[in-house]
């Protein structure tokens, strides 16, 4: 692997260079395996996780009317980042909500032209059953602050590399690479454990 060719040049270069692609905050499936991200980052919807982002939808909406926005930032909120689901999982989910008659949607002229979401009286049932045991009750405390110290680890290593990768020589440069490719192999072996 020929390193050095990655880091000729000015230092804004380099950095384009070096050919990372873009580091989500967790990996897919999140926390929970593949149940945990209730249909947010990553691959696959299964029926698993529509089903939490409908509950999670219900049990928001007990509390008060929200965008759709609102919801995902909540959600967010509410496990520490670990669970945040996409725009892609939660406007079909309000859709098909609004759609069986659970909730009831109106543009809300004062949200620049955002539609906000309420529960029906039909929907109001399911909601209270879903708000009794909320999706987000399944992230642990020690769950979401483990989550964080992963998460604060793999940027404070993102910031020593664009040190390493702006200010050190090329040798320092090199001995980076291999600690980075050293890394990547132990991550994957954790993964490859047994239960």
């Amino acid at each position: 692997m020929h390193f050095h060719r990655m880091f000729q040049g000015p230092p804004e270069a380099r950095m384009r260079g070096f050919g990372f692609p873009p580091i989500p905050p967790f990996p897919p499936g999140g926390p929970g395996g593949s149940r945990g991200w209730g249909g947010g980052r990553g691959r696959g919807g299964g029926r698993g996780r529509r089903a939490g982002v409908r509950s999670a939808v219900l049990a928001l909406l007990t509390e008060r009317p929200m965008h759709g926005y609102e919801m995902i930032q909540e959600i967010d909120s509410r496990t520490g980042g670990a669970w945040r689901p996409s725009p892609g999982s939660i406007y079909p989910t309000l859709q098909l909500l609004e759609d069986e008659g659970v909730i009831t949607g109106v543009t809300d002229p004062a949200g620049g032209g955002r539609r906000r979401f309420a529960l029906t009286e039909a929907g109001r049932e399911e909601a209270e059953r879903a708000a009794a045991t909320p999706p987000w009750g399944e992230y642990a405390e020690q769950t979401v602050h483990s989550w964080h110290e992963i998460r604060d680890a793999g940027f404070q290593a993102m910031n020593a590399l664009r040190q390493v990768m702006m200010n050190g020589t090329d040798e320092q440069r090199e001995r980076a690479a291999q600690v980075l490719d050293e890394t990547r192999r132990k991550l994957y072996a954790i993964l490859a454990e047994s239960d």
